[in-house]
């Protein structure tokens, strides 16, 4: 979950990283550092601030050099610390790293015994120290070192490794975090992420699992693990650097919740054709796509996890498929029992989350018919490993809580069960129009509902100085249930649970009181009059109620309750609309409680270890 940036290149590499490490901030931001060779000499800065920090040690003390390495850190091993953070230096060699190597003990143990002494607490140190034995005590040529180091270890990792006295070469590797290899003129640079690298270039490599590259200022060279050379391919990214500016917004998160109307839109672009579900577009893409499909298995983490219990009600409703959803880190340590002609489904927003891809790579020898994912991220390892591909078209995301990722996947899982329903025939051609024609005016009732933008504003001043909050949802509205309190406990720090409604009974009624808010999720249809029971109990128990709604409701606003009235719209995008007032409490909250809305602490964007 850290970033990692490295340069190699004809000109000074500090502004570069320094810039790289300010766009890979989402993913880590314990901690940071660079390291820069110049005349054989390394200059390495660290501090446990954020980057804007380290930026300013560079400007005062300098780092001149035209190769580096950099990193932005979410700590693993060892609390965040100076000596902790990356790079780590041992003699002649500077390594930044993302992942965990499981066997560092054991590595450690034995690096002791030779004699060698470690300042951190970090595995990092360790893999640096085992690659140092091998290169310096063993008198192994440093390629070679490396790749045999990569070999003794157990774990995930993408590495950047300079050495000061060949500068001009940087060796890197990556198995089970990702990174990129951006090319340029007679300058190369690597990082976790394409957008680290925007404005230096458009032109990357995507290295495959276990490789290693050695790269120049005028050569890329990439290896497998016993550096036999591999054959890469060149892509070229339609991302601009103007993508991850904030532009008028105040917050990341605030500009893409405001993005959503746009981004929905392109989400179903060439995806609705005359009244119907056109699913061309997803990669591997056959007539017989999908035809035998029985049984729907879905498997995510947090948000996406979310989105995949919403897509159980649509398989199930929609496409009449027999559906499941598990969280990604449990499913990969249990022993499934597939059914016959079933779909395996992940769901991420970067395609790197390491359980879901973990989860995937378990599935493809258990049995299932196919896998599909559903992913932002068109070159990631999940979209390149699973048999069909189904991109959210979300743009970038930089703000650690998810928002619009989070309503493009509902928008691909509608999608793509309204699609199986008509395969399946469980739906006819009047009901497919319908909902296609629902989907079509969605970006502009997105907008619409963001118009209660103001309200919000004022709504979530009476949550300040709570400490708790509980979120109710009927049916399909239980996982935004579930959503709206995870994005309030994200970034404002309240602690927030969300409950099916009818389950309040069972065990949460008892932490009703006039100091806990409870926000519910009240759309118009068939459950409604159940869901204005459980309202009633909290009621009657002095509860605070504010309930999102539209406009049929019983229910009237008063001294105890606070009705939010939401455009009327079509019941099957009501979990998509409902997302986005939620989505702005918990930002608003976020406000007064003078959190850092884009960066909350102890999280970060990517997880990319377990």
């Amino acid at each position: 979950m850290c970033g990692i940036v490295a340069a190699v290149a004809q000109r000074q590499v500090a502004p570069i990283l320094l810039e790289g490490l300010s766009r890979l901030e989402y993913r880590g931001y314990d901690s940071c550092g660079l390291c820069t060779v110049n005349q054989h000499e390394f200059t390495c800065l660290k501090t446990v601030e954020k980057v804007t920090a380290l930026k300013a040690m560079v400007q005062k003390q300098g780092c001149p050099g035209t190769t580096g390495i950099a990193h932005t850190r979410w700590a693993t091993h060892g609390e965040p610390s100076v000596t902790n953070a990356h790079p780590h230096i041992i003699g002649d060699l500077a390594l930044v790293h993302n992942g965990i190597i499981e066997n560092f003990a054991e590595l450690k143990n034995a690096l002791i015994a030779e004699g060698y002494e470690f300042k951190s607490q970090t595995d990092t140190e360790v893999l640096l120290a085992e690659i140092h034995f091998l290169a310096v005590k063993k008198g192994l040529p440093l390629k070679t070192a490396f790749a045999k180091a990569l070999r003794n270890v157990k774990g995930s990792y993408a590495i950047a490794l300079v050495d000061r006295k060949n500068p001009e070469t940087l060796l890197c590797a990556r198995q089970g975090s990702p990174f990129v290899i951006g090319l340029g003129i007679e300058e190369n640079f690597v990082a976790s992420d394409v957008l680290a690298l925007l404005p230096v270039t458009h032109r990357f490599i995507y290295p495959e699992e276990g490789s290693i590259a050695e790269i120049t200022v005028s050569s890329v060279k990439v290896f497998d693990l016993n550096l036999n050379e591999r054959k890469t391919e060149i892509c070229e990214s339609d991302l601009d650097a103007e993508s991850i500016s904030k532009g008028k917004y105040r917050h990341f998160m605030q500009k893409e919740i405001f993005e959503q109307p746009q981004a929905l839109e392109h989400t179903s672009l060439g995806r609705i054709c005359d009244g119907t579900v056109d699913l061309s577009s997803v990669r591997g893409f056959t007539a017989d796509f999908l035809k035998n499909i029985e049984n729907i298995k879905i498997v995510a983490c947090g948000t996406s996890y979310h989105a995949g219990l919403v897509g159980k009600y649509w398989f199930e409703e929609l496409a009449g498929i027999s559906s499941s959803v598990e969280i990604a880190s449990e499913y990969r340590y249990r022993k499934a029992v597939v059914k016959p002609h079933s779909l395996f489904i992940t769901i991420s927003q970067s395609g790197e989350t390491a359980d879901t891809l973990a989860s995937l790579r378990l599935a493809q020898n258990q049995g299932y018919e196919a896998s599909l994912c559903i992913c932002n991220v068109a070159a990631s390892s999940l979209v390149r490993e699973s048999d069909y591909a189904m991109l959210t078209r979300a743009g970038a995301e930089i703000g650690v809580a998810s928002t619009k990722a989070f309503t493009t996947q509902l928008l691909c899982l509608l999608l793509l069960s309204t699609y199986l329903g008509t395969v399946q025939k469980k739906i006819n051609d009047t009901q497919c129009n319908e909902i296609c024609n629902a989907i079509s005016e969605l970006p502009n009732a997105a907008s619409e509902v963001l118009e209660c933008d103001h309200r919000i504003a004022l709504l979530a001043e009476r949550f300040a100085g709570k400490h708790h909050c509980l979120f109710l949802g009927r049916g399909i509205m239980y996982p935004i249930a579930l959503e709206g309190a995870l994005k309030l406990k994200e970034i404002s720090y309240i602690h927030a649970e969300g409950y099916a409604a009818g389950e309040l009974k069972h065990g949460p009624i008892a932490l009703i009181d006039e100091n806990m808010p409870v926000v519910v999720v009240a759309p118009d249809n068939e459950l409604l009059g159940k869901l204005e029971s459980n309202i009633e109990e909290v009621r009657a128990r002095g509860g605070k109620l504010f309930v999102f709604s539209q406009g049929k409701t019983n229910l009237k606003s008063d001294s105890q309750t606070e009705i939010i009235a939401l455009p009327a719209s079509n019941p099957v995008l009501h979990p998509i609309l409902f997302t986005l007032p939620l989505q702005l409490l918990a930002y608003y909250c976020a406000l007064i409680n003078g959190t850092d809305v884009d960066q909350p602490r102890n999280l970060a964007k990517s997880v990319t270890v377990e």
